[in-house]
């Protein structure tokens, strides 16, 4: 399959979960283009944000638009319309991406290329597996290993790694022998290969790693890092490393996350606190749980209730939620009890809990939820835009 890297370590994954809008069930994950997919009756088409059907539909699956065009299927093969729906690129791969920076990766047969816009395959199949184009490099995998190309098919990095990821400000992750390291773009191995745990880019031109710490008595082994379960029998102390690979806070934590305006968590034992980019810890460790800052306010957890502290660590928002969720344009989902619903800044309940399921984030003034049998998008009022009844 076209190659979705994972995003491992320290619970940095957050993934926007809006899947239905309208009066058809959508699985859009995003609001990032002005139309939305929508299924009806085994058929796929697209919604403007008002909610009218644009284009019918007509499609057995059906994507997000990038970049103007968006990957639909029919008589399982892959192809791309237009806005107007008018199929662009025939319905002729196996398995397809989005496109990204003008190229697409497709499947054709068992291996991998590149096509631009008109269809035409710019970098013909020919690798086992593949990422989209992102800053003018994409990995590739011949064999077992990975490498890197440049947008004329070119080996830039040779294939020579047991994994890759994507580039992202000028250095990529790399894994060699069951360690991590950066590249630059030329290859050069600027942060050498030698942690066992490492996010997969810098933040605030920092990047956690994790380092293995022996145990007397205990077989040493750790679990892959894209395991959801992240269990080890030799535990792991976390620090941070700047972009030289130089660390610059010790490898003293027991789990610990990116850095996110100025400040990171970080955990000893049980209790989670927050270090500046010094490491000072500028917020005690008191928190059984904690979540990254987003719009000056981070989620936190006391026994079995969250709340909201600003930097300060002064508690702004009471521990009083079962779950509490970062905000997004002004809003933070929270639930309590078994239901869900949205908080201000103030804490004050804006869409009451009365959702089953609901979107982690608003998004471009929209997010996704149900409440019993109907589900759809709702604005920030907490009405219902587009909805739908599920089938039973």
């Amino acid at each position: 399959m076209l190659a979705m890297k994972k995003t491992p370590f320290c619970w940095l994954a957050l993934s926007i979960l809006l899947v239905v809008t309208g009066q058809f069930r959508a699985a859009e994950k995003d609001h990032s283009d002005s139309l939305i997919s929508v299924e009806s009756s085994d058929k796929w088409g697209y919604i403007d944000r008002i909610g009218k059907i644009v284009i019918p539909p007509q499609f057995d699956n059906a994507r997000r638009f990038t970049e103007g065009l968006a990957l639909v299927k029919s008589n399982n093969r892959w192809g791309y319309i237009n806005k107007t729906g008018k199929l662009i690129i025939q319905s002729q791969f196996d398995s397809a991406s989005s496109f990204q920076e003008g190229l697409a990766c497709v499947k054709s047969g068992k291996k991998y290329g590149y096509i631009d816009k008109t269809g035409k395959f710019i970098i013909q199949p020919q690798f086992d597996d593949a990422m989209s184009f992102k800053g003018g490099l994409a990995g590739v995998r011949s064999g077992d290993k990975w490498g890197y190309i440049d947008k004329t098919g070119n080996f830039v990095v040779p294939t020579q790694f047991e994994d890759a990821w994507d580039f992202i400000e000028g250095l990529a992750r790399v894994k060699s022998d069951d360690k991590f390291g950066y590249i630059d773009k030329t290859g050069n191995l600027v942060v050498p290969a030698q942690f066992d745990d490492a996010d997969f880019s810098f933040q605030d031109s920092l990047t956690c790693v994790g380092i293995q710490v022996p145990t007397p008595g205990i077989v040493s082994y750790i679990t892959p890092v894209d395991s959801p379960y992240m269990v080890r029998a030799t535990p792991l102390k976390y620090g941070y490393i700047n972009r030289n690979g130089k660390i610059v806070i010790s490898c003293k934590f027991d789990n610990a996350g990116a850095f996110a305006e100025g400040l990171a968590r970080v955990k000893i034992v049980h209790k989670w606190g927050y270090i500046n980019k010094t490491g000072k810890l500028v917020i005690p460790l008191q928190f059984d749980d904690a979540s990254f800052f987003q719009e000056g306010l981070a989620a936190v957890r006391t026994v079995d209730k969250w709340g909201y502290i600003d930097k300060r660590g002064k508690l702004i928002i009471p521990a009083e939620f079962d779950d509490a969720q970062s905000f997004k344009e002004g809003l933070a989902r929270v639930k309590c009890g078994d239901k869900f619903g949205y908080i201000d800044k103030t804490g004050m309940i804006v869409i009451l809990a009365q959702f089953d399921e609901a979107s982690i984030y608003f998004q471009d003034g929209l997010a996704w939820a149900r409440t019993g049998e109907r589900y759809g998008y709702i604005n920030k009022t907490g009405r219902f835009v587009w909805s739908n009844i599920k089938s039973k």
